[in-house]
């Protein structure tokens, strides 16, 4: 409950509203959200899909893992370096389950805003609670939140560990990782599948962009 001295928070409408956006941009905003375990080629995917629609004229923005750990979500001892230890504590993100959620749900703020601006947004995240994607498909509107699944089984992942990150969770290096000891939810109902293992970062962007097109994403008619 707010206190006396809390102060009053209201939503200020904006001049220029989305739509307005959109026609300026010709094509609809939206959140595509690749999710899937490490190593599985989110990244790779989103960046080629970016590149094919910053080649189309199209307004996109991508929001990766790691880059959003080194500024918005950083971790506890990266603020601290700056901030000190008590600010570290108290805003940093770690990768216990309540920070991860944390760090999804300001993701998905950030997402939101980015497509209220008319942009195709990429997100490349883990992810890996089901409800944690859910509550950022709840905050948007019907058909704005195309959940893609990066498909591929662990072994692959690990054989693949570009960061060497299963090794050293398997060394015990690393607490709570997921698909080694800490979950990972698979989409039960996802916008695409794609099997990453199976088939070219080309390929997999393609379908993206094929979707997106007989989605209506694309053009502003």
């Amino acid at each position: 409950m707010s206190s006396p001295t809390d102060p009053i928070v209201v939503w200020h409408d904006h001049s220029v509203s989305r739509a307005d956006r959109e026609l300026q941009n010709g094509h609809r905003g939206c959140v595509v959200w690749f999710t899937g375990l490490s190593g599985c080629g989110k990244s790779t995917v989103a960046n080629v899909v970016d590149r094919h629609l910053f080649e189309r004229g199209v307004r996109t923005y991508l929001l990766d893992g790691d880059n959003v750990r080194h500024g918005l979500n950083a971790t506890p001892q990266m603020l601290a370096e700056r901030y000190g230890t008590e600010f570290g504590k108290r805003f940093g993100l770690g990768f216990g389950q309540q920070d991860r959620e944390e760090n999804i749900r300001r993701v998905g703020a950030v997402a939101q805003l980015m497509c209220d601006a008319g942009l195709v947004t990429l997100t490349a995240f883990v992810s890996p609670y089901r409800a944690d994607r859910d509550a950022v498909r709840a905050t948007l509107a019907a058909g704005d939140f195309i959940e893609v699944f990066v498909d591929a089984p662990l072994e692959v992942c690990e054989a693949r560990d570009p960061k060497g990150l299963y090794q050293k969770a398997r060394a015990g290096q690393i607490k709570d990782f997921t698909g080694i000891d800490a979950p990972y939810e698979a989409p039960i109902e996802p916008q695409l599948v794609l099997k990453s293992a199976e088939f070219s970062p080309e390929a997999l962007a393609a379908e993206v962009l094929r979707y997106l097109t007989e989605a209506g994403k694309l053009n502003v008619s």
